[in-house]
């Protein structure tokens, strides 16, 4: 059972989320406001947050920069809801931080199953540490850094690097990636994970061109 907390301002929307996601067995607080959500935040830390784009009193893109900035909810899961449907508006929430997005209106099995696949780990804890010249991944801290600075990575951004690492040169095919990373039943859009691969990229540096695209397969870390 995870706790989730839900920023929505649409109260009808809130409640189907909800209702959703503690039929699924998980405890979950709702919030109209970003106001109320920090509060509650300042006492409890979820294991998961549903963020709305379109609030009252804060932006979800500033919500999510806002936890990325803050070293306790760095890591913290992230799934934006938004009715903005472009591939900028869509990039633009994956840049921020965010580690997946739900599209309005969505079907109930839809948020399930993106909720449950961005609370799967699929790094096993027991390795420590992982290392790629310079670059260390640490476990423990989920901590990522470079030459000794940190760097900072959203969820998905920090499973990917984690998994291409721990198979540097081998060949991932699209789909594994997206089964070990998102899920086995996730059925959301294969762009996600070349928008994910973008930003990863941008952040590594001169380390992010290491990760090679295999036309038509998949990608590599060499």
């Amino acid at each position: 059972m995870a706790l989730i907390y839900i920023i929505e301002d649409d109260e009808s929307i809130r409640e189907i989320e909800e209702f959703a996601l503690q039929n699924s067995g998980h405890k979950v607080l709702g919030f109209s406001c970003a106001k109320d959500f920090y509060k509650e935040l300042e006492e409890v830390m979820p294991d998961l947050c549903l963020v709305d784009i379109m609030l009252p009193d804060e932006n979800g893109n500033e919500i999510v920069r806002r936890l990325r900035r803050n070293t306790e909810t760095k890591m913290l899961p992230v799934i934006m809801v938004t009715a903005k449907t472009t591939e900028l508006d869509l990039v633009k929430g994956i840049e921020d931080g965010a580690d997946d997005y739900i599209r309005k209106p969505f079907s109930v099995m839809e948020l399930i199953s993106r909720v449950k696949a961005l609370l799967r780990r699929t790094l096993s804890e027991e390795i420590k540490e992982l290392r790629l010249d310079e670059i260390v991944v640490n476990n423990e801290k989920h901590e990522v850094s470079i030459s000794g600075s940190s760097l900072e990575l959203t969820y998905k951004e920090y499973e990917l690097l984690s998994l291409f690492i721990a198979n540097k040169g081998i060949v991932l095919t699209r789909d594994t990636i997206m089964n070990q990373v998102w899920g086995t039943d996730y059925e959301g859009e294969s762009r996600t994970l070349d928008m994910h691969i973008k930003t990863l990229r941008q952040k590594l540096g001169d380390y992010g061109t290491r990760i090679k695209t295999i036309r038509n397969v998949g990608y590599v870390m060499e």
